[in-house]
């Protein structure tokens, strides 16, 4: 074969290789999995635990995450390495005025979270004035509208840093009461398809030693925070699924998350009913906590049909005497021993097979039956 023949043949060869590398189809990279740090100042200002977490998550093979949130903290941190500026942690905020003030559906809207890392309630020490029940009832609301937003969202809570006596004389102790709580409640509250995982940030952490004023992290305190935050991060990310598409989906792991207890076993009163244009409703009933004259209800509102709807009301008969005096996810009104919920704005609309819930906290005295429940579609 002569020479020309031979570069030819090596030509025509290497033609048809491209071909071949140019019609392969590419592959697209897994999506993200989108990961929200909430919380005040501990979080935002310059909250550098997310620095240092985000590094041992990505040294670690983690790293095929995304820090969300509406606010940048600009490198602020200057550790030395990269890491994702993105939070949403507020200075100055508390847990029961986000709730109160519904700020973080917004905030969910535009983060679009799968996994929530909450670090709140130090704002709702000062003074020692808000109970700790009312905190608890806060973090449910919060959840609730977190789950409005990410049916399958996955919650990491703190068991918030300690503060110390001479930043806030009454502040130590209510600290104690709101972790020690808060076990008992995620127990009460997680899910196959949501898991709350507690994560123990207040071991090992000492406010005089670990913080600059008592309250705010130094950077051997935010190395502390970031350590106790690592096992419980990983616990979670290793069963949450992101959809390229932008919905989310988590693959049930009850075996790695928080598993409700004994004492906060739920008693469910389920029921359903016809409602307009042949859609039917589904409510049931759960009791979440109960103490010394109150407790602390939930109920689940699904759409069983194949129809949309774009509203809902929830009837509840109690017939113990039982009071309602705070609620989220729904507006709440009461007369005599019945109580009627209709939706909040923005989960009145139910896909078919869709569902939101609603919480609120009511008064008890000799008994708590549970109420009879049913919910209808406008």
């Amino acid at each position: 074969m002569s020479l020309r023949s031979i570069m030819y043949a090596t030509l025509a060869a290497f033609l048809v290789a491209a071909s071949f590398v140019v019609a392969r189809p590419a592959v697209s990279a897994a999506a993200a999995v989108r990961v929200m740090p909430l919380g005040d100042s501990i979080t935002a200002g310059p909250g550098c635990w997310r620095a240092k977490l985000w590094h041992r998550l990505q040294t670690s093979g983690y790293t095929n995450i995304d820090f969300v949130g509406g606010v940048s903290d600009g490198g602020g941190c200057n550790p030395g390495y990269a890491y994702d500026f993105d939070h949403e942690g507020h200075g100055g905020f508390s847990a029961t005025g986000i709730a109160d003030n519904n700020q973080l559906p917004p905030w969910l809207a535009a983060a679009r979270p799968d996994v929530v890392l909450m670090h709140l309630g130090t704002n709702d020490m000062w003074g020692g004035y808000i109970p700790t029940a009312t905190k608890l009832a806060a973090f449910t609301k919060l959840v609730g509208q977190m789950r409005a937003q990410n049916p399958a969202v996955r919650i990491v809570v703190a068991q918030i840093i300690p503060m110390s006596a001479s930043a806030c004389a009454t502040c130590p102790a209510d600290v104690v009461a709101l972790n020690a709580a808060i076990p008992g409640w995620a127990a009460g509250l997680t899910t196959a398809q949501s898991p709350i995982v507690v994560a123990d940030l207040w071991t090992g952490f000492d406010a005089a030693t670990d913080t600059g004023d008592g309250v705010h992290p130094n950077d051997a305190g935010f190395q502390k925070m970031a350590d106790r935050w690592f096992p419980a991060v990983t616990q979670v990310l290793s069963g949450v699924t992101p959809s390229p598409s932008g919905s989310r989906s988590a693959s049930p792991s009850p075996s790695r998350s928080v598993s409700p207890s004994a004492s906060a076993s739920a008693s469910r009163s389920p029921s359903m009913s016809p409602s307009a244009g042949g859609a039917k409703c589904v409510a049931e009933y759960k009791l979440v906590s109960q103490w010394s004259g109150a407790f602390q209800g939930e109920v689940t509102v699904r759409n069983a049909s194949a129809a949309a709807s774009s509203a809902w009301t929830a009837t509840l008969t109690f017939s113990g005497g039982q009071q309602v005096s705070q609620a989220w996810n729904a507006t709440v009104t009461q007369a005599g021993a019945v109580a009627t919920a209709r939706n909040a704005a923005y989960n009145g609309a139910l896909p078919a097979g869709g569902s939101t819930s609603f919480g609120f906290i009511a008064s008890w005295t000799t008994t708590n039956p549970a109420p009879a429940v049913t919910c209808a579609f406008a």
